[in-house]
């Protein structure tokens, strides 16, 4: 337990010691200034004149998200067509079929959308080129896609009165050869010399110890699981996801892969940092978003190494904790570490069963995907606490009796609009969809769909739509979720989810940076001081608590009352 507790303490020193220096590489890739990769420059010119880009041509708001919807609607169609005819295509030496149409459409929407909820099981449900081709590579561009908003944001708030927001596909260029494809090699060397394989060969079938023969699935799983972490998607090569010991063979994997899942959106915060030279507003909402984070994890390591009361009053031992759904391996602080990291982000992967978690910890895991903004996905993450940031800006207007200004531009009824607009739905989606489907499973208990009823079956359904709308991608997985109504219904939430909120940051941003810039007020409350950090933290607590607090009261919360 000494040793997991010590793994947890290492791996967040590491995150808050590395996440400094790459921000500040990151910002330096967006502005284009030089970096030790600027080896790469042959290979985006080469890019861009097969594609028809011209990278010096500036775009405004419009243009940018024009440019983005459209990749992803090309992505889309593309993904569709590989993953239902899989069956007919090549690399697929175990024989597995084409997907439904339904199953197709909610695949390829959660993995377009950075989000990978799956409802199939990655060995059996896809092949290995479809895993290639669909999946590791939308897990890239995905996370680019992201990436390059958040540049974009931050170089129309980063300058003085502006039309234009940069170039959409320079970003995401320079966000896979510069960011996510270094870090990648990286990490898939360390894993394949740790033991997670990187082949094309099929199934082998083994004899095991007590003598009985046993299908073991391998294939390119040290190519898709960096990018999986890395670019907070969390899409599992196998099944049982990062619980399987071949895609995370040991403590040293555990740790690096953990690690991988938040170093890119801590860094993030520092990029805007150093991208819009606000260094102090930057480390401000870290300490925010750290403390938040640091708080979820302290209380859910606490959860799973205490254990079950119920267990306990048995008088059966649980001093390696609460051991239920997670790998012996791994242990039960280094599984609840994971979940709160999984969490805070759009990562989604596991090394655990969460819905075997203790109420607690699934509460907390929960309440950080409807927050939605402790670090959160890659580049999305800011995004969305920009959001807040903008409605406390107004409410501190509103104590000062002045106009509301950040940055140095005023903040008016279009913007406060956009960003009311903004953080609304991302509850609306999460409890009409639970609504409905409560009700459905109500109304007609045949259809099998909860395997535990009352408290902790509405956290199934609850937690669904959570991991849904966040684009988190994780579940609790007592629900039996691959059915039509489920894969549509949480397919419409992931795509809501995404591209809503990313429009409506990525318009408040451009008519920002369209207004004049000045000097800030006196008098206004100044966006880089621990009290603004405050008020914004407030804000965000209050929301989350008159969102949620009766949907967690009827779920994780009497779960746990009756645990």
């Amino acid at each position: 337990m000494n040793t997991e507790i010590s793994g947890v303490i290492l791996q967040w020193t590491l995150l808050v010691t590395l996440c400094y220096p790459l921000g500040r590489y990151i910002a330096k890739v967006y502005r284009g200034e030089r970096t030790w990769l600027d080896f790469m420059a042959p290979v985006e010119r080469a890019i861009y004149r097969f594609c028809g880009i011209d990278p010096a041509v500036e775009m405004n708001w419009k243009q940018f998200l024009k440019a983005l919807l459209t990749v992803n609607l090309f992505w889309f169609f593309w993904g569709m067509l590989l993953l239902v005819f899989q069956g007919w295509l090549p690399l697929n030496p175990d024989g597995n079929p084409g997907q439904s149409p339904d199953l197709a459409f909610n695949t390829c929407i959660s993995f377009m959308v950075n989000c990978n909820l799956q409802h199939y099981s990655g060995e059996t449900g896809l092949s290995y080129f479809t895993q290639l081709f669909v999946i590791m590579l939308f897990q890239f561009v995905t996370a680019a896609c992201g990436m390059a908003a958040m540049a974009g944001m931050m170089k129309a708030l980063a300058g003085k009165t502006k039309k234009t927001i940069g170039n959409f596909w320079v970003f995401l260029t320079r966000s896979v050869t510069r960011i996510l494809l270094p870090l990648s090699l990286a990490v898939g060397i360390l894993l394949v010399i740790n033991g997670t394989p990187m082949s094309f060969d099929g199934k082998q079938t083994l004899t095991t110890l007590e003598g009985t023969e046993q299908v073991i699935s391998q294939g390119p799983t040290a190519a898709i699981v960096p990018i999986k972490q890395l670019g907070t998607n969390g899409g599992g090569y196998f099944g049982t996801n990062s619980a399987h010991p071949l895609e995370n063979p040991n403590a040293f994997t555990n740790i690096l892969e953990c690690w991988s899942i938040l170093i890119l959106p801590m860094a993030m915060v520092f990029a805007f940092g150093f991208y819009t030279r606000r260094r102090s507003l930057a480390t401000w909402i870290f300490g925010v978003m750290l403390l938040a984070y640091t708080a979820g994890v302290v209380l859910s390591v606490w959860q799973e190494t205490g254990g079950s009361r119920q267990i306990d009053g048995m008088g059966i031992s649980q001093e390696l904790g609460s051991m239920e759904g997670k790998e012996i391996r791994i242990g039960s602080a280094a599984s609840a570490m994971w979940g709160m990291t999984t969490t805070v982000t759009s990562n989604g992967s596991v090394n655990s069963m969460h819905d075997s978690q203790t109420p607690l910890s699934g509460m907390l895991q929960m309440l950080n995907m409807q927050i939605n903004c402790w670090f959160g996905g890659v580049g999305v993450g800011w995004m969305n606490y920009f959001a807040f940031l903008i409605i406390a800006v107004f409410i501190s207007g509103l104590m000062v009796g002045r106009t509301p200004e950040f940055l140095g531009r005023k903040v008016e009824a279009r913007e406060m609009k956009i960003a009311t607009l903004v953080v609304l739905l991302h509850p609306l989606l999460i409890l009409v969809g639970t609504g409905i489907s409560a009700a459905v499973a109500a109304a007609n208990p045949e259809i099998g769909w909860l395997n535990n009823p009352s408290f902790h079956g509405l956290s199934e359904m609850l937690y669904e739509y959570t991991s849904s709308a966040a684009n988190n991608g994780s579940g609790f997985e007592g629900l039996a979720d691959n059915t039509p109504f489920w894969n549509i219904s949480t397919g419409i939430a992931l795509i809501m989810g995404r591209y809503f909120p990313i429009v409506g940051q990525v318009a408040i941003a451009g008519l920002l940076a369209s207004k004049k810039c000045i000097p800030e007020s006196a008098g206004t409350l100044r966006t880089d001081t621990g009290t603004f950090s405050l008020m914004t933290f407030a804000v965000i607590i209050i929301v989350a608590a008159l969102s949620f607090f009766p949907a967690l009261a009827l779920g994780p919360i009497a779960d746990y009352l009756t645990f």
